[in-house]
């Protein structure tokens, strides 16, 4: 174990050293490049950002009709759209959850839509079970989040949850594992640190466990 860590911390240590060296490499035309990049960079990304919030990014809203929603598809690239009925107590909770994520995720336009009121895109959807979430990228759908079954077929699933599932569909953008659901990530984090914890705790005391094998 102790020859693993030391592979493991050379290993590091050299990833560090080039990264080093390659910075020490280039000389201040280099660095001014690299800045102006990322002001202009940051500058699109802000112009970016005020054009989204014009056309409704950072709310979630409703919109009443068939119309409205393929208006909303062709000026947004990313859309979330909860199909809901008023008399579904399940999609209270979608809303409450996607309140959340539309303030978070400037990228992407969530909306709502009484299913009522759109029997020809339901039909066309193919939407039999409320609350659907459908998810559409650059201007087709992509995929549907039918009920809670990816949720965790439960009621109180979590925003990350959610947010975890949409981005699986790249309709947002995402940092996390999208591979593994935010819930078992976070353990496996924890327990990453745990062991961390315990084999630094065995190289400073009298520990028994023999790691010899």
């Amino acid at each position: 174990m102790e020859q693993i860590l030391q592979q493991v911390a050379q290993n590091v240590e050299k990833q560090l050293d080039s990264e080093i060296e390659r910075l020490d490499a280039m000389d201040n035309s280099d660095l001014e490049a690299i800045r102006q990049q990322r002001i202009a960079e940051m500058k699109q990304r802000a112009k970016q950002k005020q054009e989204w919030l014009a056309i409704g990014h950072g709310e979630y809203t409703e919109i009443d009709n068939e119309k409205e929603f393929f208006g909303v598809c062709n000026k947004s690239e990313n859309v979330v759209c909860h199909f809901y009925r008023n008399d579904t107590p399940r999609c209270r909770i979608v809303d409450m959850h996607l309140k959340i994520l539309a303030k978070k995720h400037i990228e992407t336009r969530f909306v709502k839509l009484d299913a009522e009121r759109a029997p020809f895109l339901t039909g066309r959807l193919k939407i039999r079970i409320i609350p659907t979430i459908g998810l559409v990228k650059s201007n087709k759908t992509k995929d549907f989040i039918v009920g809670f079954t990816d949720l965790g077929n439960c009621d109180d699933f979590s925003t990350d949850m959610l947010e975890w599932r949409i981005a699986r569909s790249e309709v947002i953008e995402y940092s996390g594992d999208l591979l593994v659901p935010p819930a078992e990530a976070k353990k496996q984090r924890a327990l990453h640190i745990q062991n961390k914890k315990t084999i630094r705790g065995g190289n400073d005391s009298d520990s028994d466990i023999d790691f010899s094998d």
